[in-house]
């Protein structure tokens, strides 16, 4: 009887419907697997801050927070900042003449911790379903960027515009810096810079963001601190925060300064967010990642069928700093350690997939206080795949 009843109580884990979340329907059994993880990813808080933006941020012991629960990272020696500390990293951001004031949700952890933002059940199941459920087959992803390959990098570094562009629950839109190795499965990348992601986040506010991968996303990585990788160092600033304001066509623009960039010593590749150094993806999560050879700037679409939503500002690239999307004062390290280096025309290429969609366009080096800079972006729509 007692066998029999433990079957029972299995086949009805697996077959009714726990809740749903935008419209997707959820088992019991699905339901405890996401209690369970949810215990791995949320660590017990000293201390927990409830933000004006609605979400909860959990100051989590530095030595004991979710990136050390990957199977990769157990033996990982915590690095607490970069071996070599350079101003470059930190200050070296020439800033436009555009504003460049912003209004984050800062938090302030006692000393030993840092912030660590929540994760909820609603979010574990939007991930879920963005990775399997079977309509993402159908997504389509445009990119609109301006790259370098062919050398090794160290680092890459760059000052984006901050938009808004309207997505629905099927969309994304986003701006990025990025360094990577291999193609397909064998891609090993990081990306930093904002995103607008409904699925993600439940809502289309502007958020600063990272992700990872070693494999082409087929098994690894994630956004933010949805699994186990990224080391958070900064105890006031952390990936996943929303900004605001945002920039207007025409008016007001606002910045966001990014790097990312390779410690010499531990190999070990880190985040600069708003010129501060937020932490560091480990180089053990890496099979491919010694050093990067290609280097990127720019911004990318993802529409789970049709249309695609816009990119940056929405607009073409004219040369008009107030009108579409940019990088101003991009740069690469060629070796650890290194200055920053602007791509020459020669070494700078440019991609966008859909022109009637999306266009990019690399002015080299400009005036101060634009430097090397770059501009990308477009109205979407229903694009001729």
């Amino acid at each position: 009887m007692s066998n029999m009843i433990f079957f029972l109580v299995m086949l009805f884990s697996t077959t009714v419907t726990s809740h749903s979340v935008d419209g997707n329907d959820i088992t019991l059994k699905e339901e405890f697997e996401l209690e369970r993880h949810l215990k791995l990813i949320n660590k017990p808080p000293i201390r927990s801050i409830e933000t004006e933006f609605g979400y909860i941020v959990d100051c989590v012991d530095i030595k004991t927070q979710p990136a050390f629960d990957h199977p990769l990272l157990k033996n990982h020696k915590l690095q607490i900042r970069p071996s070599f500390y350079s101003k470059n990293e930190k200050t070296n951001l020439n800033i436009s003449s555009t504003k460049t004031r912003f209004g984050s949700d800062i938090v302030d952890c006692p000393k030993g911790s840092v912030p660590i933002r929540r994760t909820t059940k609603e979010d574990l199941i939007r991930a879920k379903i963005l990775l399997n459920n079977n309509t993402l087959v159908k997504r389509k992803a445009h990119r609109a960027e301006v790259y370098v390959s062919g050398r090794h990098y160290y680092g890459v570094r760059g000052t984006t515009s901050v938009y808004k562009p309207e997505c629905s629950i099927n969309q994304a839109s986003m701006s990025n810096a990025y360094v990577r190795n291999g193609e397909g499965g064998a891609l090993n990348k990081i990306s930093v810079g904002w995103h607008v992601f409904p699925h993600i986040y439940g809502n289309d506010r502007t958020y600063a963001y990272a992700t990872w991968t070693s494999d082409g996303y087929v098994k690894t990585g994630c956004y933010n601190l949805q699994c186990q990788g990224f080391v958070q160092i900064h105890s006031k600033y952390h990936i996943g925060v929303p900004l605001q304001p945002v920039s207007v066509y025409g008016g007001d623009i606002y910045e966001m300064p990014v790097a990312i960039y390779q410690d010499a010593k531990s190999k070990n590749w880190w985040l600069s967010i708003f010129g501060e150094t937020i932490g560091y993806y480990p180089q053990e999560l890496f099979n491919n990642l010694k050093e990067a050879v290609q280097v990127g700037w720019g911004g990318s679409t993802i529409a789970m069928g049709d249309p695609s939503p816009k990119m940056g500002s929405g607009y073409f690239p004219d040369k008009n700093f107030k009108h579409a999307c940019y990088f101003l004062n991009i740069g690469y390290k060629n070796a650890t350690n290194s200055q920053y280096y602007g791509p020459n025309y020669s070494e700078a290429k440019g991609f966008h997939d859909v022109p009637e969609c999306f266009g990019v366009e690399y002015y080299g080096r400009q005036e101060s206080p634009y430097g090397y800079c770059l501009q990308f972006g477009g109205p979407g729509g229903k694009c001729d795949y």
